[in-house]
């Protein structure tokens, strides 16, 4: 069973390392030779950090962000805030705890997933170009630019094209992917109404705007909050050419023209250019093949939302296909990808859209931003938004009307018999949980064991002698289930009996 991703940035990365935690063969390839050093990303929030934690790469990525990481993290403190909404920085605490931001760069990220990826045994190619692709019903055949692995390639050499059979593919190759321009899948949305520069640069006048947010006549310019890192957002319409270098003079008279100075640019360490086009596949999956990322929804950056949703994207569909490739869920199981991701996908395309319609310069958009900023001194709205920034208040339908499930499943923690145990730890396996936190011996307790027991190479048990007592809410119930991608499908308060909801989500117990 082989499973290609094409596409080898966080999304495509985390995917496959998803696929290899249940033994499928998974191939990435990547059409850069190496990790892209242009600026991009700078941190993860809410339930991406979240994500990280229950594979076992929190840490890692906390080291990777080094000093960086903790003057970020010293900053929100002193300021009591979490994060911003077109530039004005009101959002305080969501409703659900635990580390709300992690500062890292995006190609920090990226080199963590890649080690993973070496440890799991994942195959990345990188130098690879898929140049088409075909399925028929049982696969799919990429034909690829690049030298095929084996004792005859030469480093850095690119052979004759070559022909790779996948069971199913994945693109997760940005927002002009190649995998859904050649699928039955339209991109509909709205057009960019901005042109935007991200920049690492020497300035002859690093102070010649404040530090921070600042709106001006023609736009936003973004000073820091690194030496040097600059963003600015015009509003003279969308860049003519996109994949035109970014050339000194050019980001220069769009620094000028924004911030009404006469600061000189010096050198450019990195530098890309971005619009706000906002667009969104009208399906995730076409047959075999499946999108995720930029692949599936394209927005501006603002907020930092890409790489949360992108992730949310690979933890949702990984297990899900696994299960299916393995032939041991129903293929109908992912046709829950797209129901639930759609939806998360579509919301953050609306609020970067609102993002962009507040940083209009002029009376109207001031207007409307001072009211904003006071409806967010109400807890509740802030909260509100906070929660949605974070997707703190994701809730799936899992076919329950308790409020519990369906939602993110708080980091529960368990007495047992060998010690402490987090729930975080336990989903690193990448199975489902069934935590019980009853010591005493009830018939439920004895029943729901023996049932899901029966699942027992997909769901792990722990019982325990209480829920509760993590590092954010108190357990919703004496017995959870949760779902490889910290879900939870089923507590003891639910309408249906357990049996069927672990045959929902995971397949046919073993045996039948």
């Amino acid at each position: 069973m082989r499973i290609v991703i094409v596409g080898g940035g966080p999304v495509g990365l985390m995917a496959a390392c998803e696929l290899r935690l249940y033994g499928i063969e998974a191939v990435v390839l990547e059409r850069r030779p190496d990790i892209d050093p242009t600026i991009k990303a700078g941190a993860i929030q809410g339930r991406g950090v979240d994500a990280l934690d229950r594979r076992g790469l929190a840490d890692r990525v906390r080291e990777a962000g080094g000093e960086r990481l903790l003057a970020f993290q010293n900053l929100m403190r002193e300021h009591g805030i979490r994060g911003h909404f077109s530039g004005m920085f009101v959002l305080r605490e969501g409703s659900y705890g635990g580390e709300p931001v992690l500062p890292v760069a995006q190609q920090a990220l990226e080199e963590v997933l890649n080690e993973r990826a070496a440890e799991l045994g994942v195959d990345v190619r990188r130098g690879h170009r898929v140049l088409a692709w075909d399925q028929d019903s049982d696969g799919v055949t990429l034909r690829v630019a690049g030298s095929e692995p084996g004792p005859q390639a030469q480093a850095g050499a690119e052979a004759e094209p070559y022909e790779l059979r996948a069971d199913w593919l994945i693109g997760a190759d940005g927002g002009r992917s190649l995998v859904r321009k050649g699928g039955a899948f339209t991109f509909p949305g709205t057009d960019g109404i901005i042109t935007g520069y991200q920049a690492i640069a020497e300035l002859d006048d690093p102070d010649f705007v404040p530090l921070g947010w600042n709106r001006r006549e023609h736009g936003m310019v973004v000073n820091g909050p690194n030496p040097g890192r600059l963003l600015l957002v015009g509003f003279d319409g969308p860049p003519a050419d996109r994949d035109a270098p970014v050339t000194p003079e050019e980001l220069q008279t769009a620094l000028r023209r924004i911030s009404g100075t006469q600061v000189s640019v010096k050198a450019i360490t990195t530098v890309t250019r971005f619009t706000d086009n906002a667009r969104q596949a009208d399906t995730y999956r076409d047959g075999r093949v499946l999108l995720a990322g930029d692949a599936a929804h394209v927005h501006s950056p603002f907020g930092g939302q890409g790489l949360n949703l992108g992730l949310g994207d690979a933890m949702n569909l990984g297990w899900k296909l696994a299960l299916v490739a393995r032939g041991q869920a129903p293929d109908s199981l992912l046709d829950t990808y797209t129901a639930e991701r759609h939806p998360v996908a579509a919301r953050v395309l609306d609020n970067t859209r609102a993002q962009v319609a507040l940083m209009r310069p002029g009376p109207h958009a001031d207007a409307l931003r001072g009211i904003f900023a006071k409806l967010l001194a109400h807890d509740d709205a802030n909260r509100w938004l906070t929660d949605m920034m974070g997707g703190d208040d994701l809730r799936y339908d899992v076919g329950s009307d308790l409020d519990a499930v369906g939602r993110f499943c708080p980091d529960l923690r368990l007495d047992t018999l060998d010690g402490p145990v987090r729930l975080a730890e336990r989903l690193r396996s990448g199975r489902g949980q069934l935590f019980v936190g009853n010591e005493q011996e009830t018939p439920d307790v004895a029943l729901w064991i023996k049932t899901a027991a029966e699942w027992g190479d997909r769901v792990e048990v722990t019982v325990g002698t209480g829920t509760g007592g993590g590092t954010s809410a108190e357990a919703p119930s004496r017995a959870v289930l949760v779902r490889p991608d910290g879900f939870i499908a089923w507590t003891a308060e639910s309408e249906q009996p357990l049996t069927e909801v672990l045959g929902r989500w995971f397949g046919p117990a073993e045996g039948e």
